[in-house]
């Protein structure tokens, strides 16, 4: 249900670009993309296995408006991009936390660092861009974005920079 909230949140209109960073197997982006095909979603994963799974399953689906992309979103260029939806993909780098696999590196280190860049980025977007969180502490998000709602005990929520 959280996924269905936040894509009503993100994609207010057609044709749309939505980045979903630390998409993991798709699940977010694949749900979206089937109950919206008027606008378009794009999953960044680091771990090739996570991408090969997204995109069997989009294959599956015969769905077209949804892509995957493997690496890491420092990579990307944020202006191709409308909209977000981040499920906390850098909790995982903290001491303690369980971790998916072994397969890409982890530390304190990479936390702030991530939660450092995603924060100019979202910083450097006009007004108007939404960004719907799940299980954020928070740390990525500037002073420009508004809370504009809640659902799930607040796990779920919508920002709107300003």
């Amino acid at each position: 249900m959280s996924k269905q909230k936040a894509n009503a949140f993100l994609s207010p209109e057609n044709n749309v670009r939505i980045l979903d960073i630390g998409s993991g197997v798709g699940k977010f982006c694949l749900a979206a993309a089937y109950y919206n095909p008027k606008a378009f979603y794009y999953g960044v994963e680091q771990r090739k296995s996570l991408v090969y799974n997204a995109e069997t399953a989009r294959q599956i689906l015969h769905l077209e408006n949804v892509s995957f992309i493997r690496g890491n979103f420092t990579q990307l260029d944020f202006r191709n991009y409308d909209h977000f939806y981040f499920y906390n993909a850098f909790y995982e780098n903290l001491a303690g936390t369980d971790k998916i696999d072994d397969s890409i590196d982890y530390s304190g280190e990479l936390y702030n660092y991530y939660n450092r860049y995603l924060y100019k980025q979202l910083e450097q977007k006009p007004g108007g861009t939404r960004l719907a969180t799940f299980h954020s502490l928070e740390d990525e998000i500037p002073k420009s974005y508004r809370l504009v709602g809640s659902e799930f005990d607040n796990l779920l929520k919508c920002w709107i920079k300003i």
